[in-house]
């Protein structure tokens, strides 16, 4: 068998098994003869997508940005359908696409990170842009995920900005690469009030994998790739502590006495 070729991965093959390689270069880079040992994950990742290999401070931001998306907690839909689907016995992938089915739409999901990476794509640091585009309605689109309502990368329940969404910002917002960060840090109460909603953390992530040079598509993957870790973590323990431990959040119904 020939050595297998793609944009991203090269390969050559074993001489004596033409199904496992000998050796494999990632967009040029010897992965296991030289990276290995050396580069780290987020190193990798953003070889895999950008088709470079990152600045330390490239790196840095990504490693951070991994970090604060790494466990949403249980509040989080998407880790609220692992644990459900781990507590009923699904198996671990069932569990994990869960996570991912739920995660990816727009309601701080993967697809609201797409729909705010398009709003820096197209509005950069213009902050009249910005108010325009985040006070308009949403425009009537064909889409596979149904409209939000509300304006992209902002929380459409919340009464003022989350602290984790404030400290992941101010956190990222300090490094060198983090130019759009710290505009939206600067920023942050006249496009709240524009959208008329607080900043939400995929409004951050957005800005982040913005000013990491990732496209509106390539954002999509990674958020919904970094936000497994928590989800998987929460399976696994849910799926010990079984259905009776389940923590279900508590609601107040209107009209219901307690």
């Amino acid at each position: 068998m020939s050595a297998l070729h793609t944009r991203i991965w090269q390969e050559d093959p074993e001489p004596a098994n033409p199904f496992a390689a000998r050796a494999a270069r990632c967009h040029g880079y010897d992965v296991y003869g030289e990276m290995l040992g050396r580069a780290g994950w987020v190193d990798m990742l953003f070889l895999l997508l950008r088709g470079e290999a990152p600045w330390p401070e490239q790196a840095e931001l990504l490693e951070m940005l991994a970090v604060a998306l790494a466990n949403a907690g249980p509040r989080d839909g998407a880790v609220h359908a692992a644990m459900a689907a781990a507590v009923g016995g699904a198996p671990a992938a069932a569990a994990l696409i869960a996570a991912l089915s739920v995660g990816a739409g727009r309601h701080d999901g993967a697809r609201d990170v797409f729909d705010a990476m398009t709003g820096w794509a197209e509005c950069g640091f213009d902050l009249p842009a910005w108010q325009q585009r985040l006070a308009a309605s949403a425009p009537a689109r064909l889409d596979l995920w149904p409209d939000s309502g509300r304006a992209p990368g902002f929380d459409p329940h919340g009464r003022g900005t989350a602290g984790i969404v404030l400290q992941a910002l101010q956190a990222m917002a300090g490094l060198a690469q983090a130019e759009r960060l710290r505009w939206l840090a600067r920023h942050r109460a006249e496009l709240e009030a524009a959208a008329g909603l607080p900043l939400a953390m995929s409004g951050v992530a957005a800005a982040a994998l913005a000013d990491l040079g990732f496209s509106p598509e390539q954002g999509e993957m990674l958020f919904l790739l970094l936000r497994l870790p928590g989800a998987a973590a929460h399976a696994l323990e849910q799926r010990e502590l079984g259905f009776k431990q389940f923590p279900f959040p508590q609601v107040e119904l209107e009209g219901v006495a307690a």
